[in-house]
């Protein structure tokens, strides 16, 4: 039988990963001023002994402010790393990797839960100030997003370099910059929330300089030898908004600067875009930013078969293939989709008795 793809190890840099399968960043929403506790430990555990490669740590706020609802999970602070690091070292003693995707929430931050309704906090609920590259609130009725100014902006910058820094402390072996889904660093490439006139707005040299100084200032604060991934939304989904051949463009410039990888999602600049969700229905963006920036990709979204990660893998779409809502249901994906191709997988020695023969 020829080797199946998916389980093909996968080297960036200095980290090997055992297989192509990646757990992909999820908000849980439990932390209590950012920090991680036990729910996180079981939760990002699990999916290590369930046999993914890489397992992603949720979005993870670079200031307080930046995080979208009081839940979120942080990294602005020094006593944020102790219990990272306790999920990160059982992580790889899993033989898995442990990443972190570093996040900013811009105008989609302060607000509720999304099981308390996911509004926007009040000030008596605690809210705070949102800031953006321009006013325009996210919906509709919301307070107006404060525009950064240039010192904003270099402090942002700097709160990702920290939290690089807290981040390899904690033992993480990948990091991630998240610019995708209508957050912080969205908002600057998309020009339906970017109407800046200055230097940071305008023409997309101007709206990608964001996304481009934040992923320099990670490159030049990591070691050589740790990958660097993007995500970004390859699409807005509405006319006259960031789109395809726009994210073409910013893997270009980004991959001199050192990211390794881009991870492919779509969408989330604005409430109520018509979105053609059905099974990889993200995919073609990988493999066209792959083949036309020349950048390792990941394909994330609605991947939930085995074959159907195969075929990613095997057709050259994509690097590795991120699985979000799929490894909630079943944190032993990477498991069961080995004996479904034909390609059994190693099971923790605890488990070993409950093995299928």
């Amino acid at each position: 039988m020829s080797a199946v793809s998916l389980f093909q190890p996968f080297t960036i840099r200095g980290v090997t990963l055992k297989n192509r399968i990646v757990v992909s960043p999820m908000c849980q929403y439990s932390s209590v001023d950012g920090m991680a506790d036990d729910w996180h430990l079981v939760h990002l555990g699990s999916r290590a002994v369930g046999g993914a490669g890489l397992i992603f740590v949720e979005a993870t706020a670079v200031t307080a402010e930046g995080r979208i609802t009081p839940g979120d999970m942080g990294i602005w602070d020094d006593r944020h790393i102790e219990p990272l690091a306790r999920i990160a070292s059982f992580i790889h003693r899993m033989g898995a990797v442990a990443g972190i995707q570093l996040a900013h929430a811009g105008r989609k931050a302060s607000c509720l839960v999304p099981w308390q309704g996911g509004g926007r906090l009040t000030p008596e609920q605690g809210g705070w100030e949102v800031v953006a590259p321009s006013a325009s609130p996210f919906r509709e009725g919301d307070p107006l997003s404060r525009p950064l100014d240039l010192k904003g902006i270099e402090e942002i910058v700097e709160a990702f370099a920290a939290a690089a820094r807290r981040a390899i402390q904690a033992g993480f072996r990948v990091i991630e910059i998240h610019s995708a889904h209508g957050y912080l660093l969205h908002s600057f490439l998309s020009p339906l929330s970017n109407q800046r006139t200055d230097s940071y707005g305008g023409s997309l040299e101007n709206r990608m300089r964001m996304v481009l100084k934040v992923a320099a200032a990670l490159r030049q604060t990591i070691p050589a030898e740790m990958p660097l991934f993007t995500r970004i939304s390859a699409t807005d989904w509405v006319e006259g908004g960031w789109d395809i051949e726009q994210s073409v463009a910013l893997a270009r410039a980004l991959k001199p600067l050192g990211v390794d990888l881009i991870d492919a999602s779509s969408g989330g600049i604005v409430p109520g875009a018509v979105i053609p969700v059905a099974p990889g229905y993200q995919v073609p963006f990988a493999a066209a930013i792959r083949k036309q920036a020349g950048i390792r990709t990941a394909a994330v979204g609605m991947i939930t078969e085995p074959g159907q990660a195969e075929g990613i893998i095997a057709c050259g779409q994509a690097d590795l293939v991120f699985l979000a809502r799929e490894m909630l249901r079943e944190p032993y994906w990477a498991l069961k989709a080995g004996r479904a191709l034909g390609q059994e997988q190693k099971w923790p020695v605890q488990y070993e008795r409950a093995k299928p023969s």
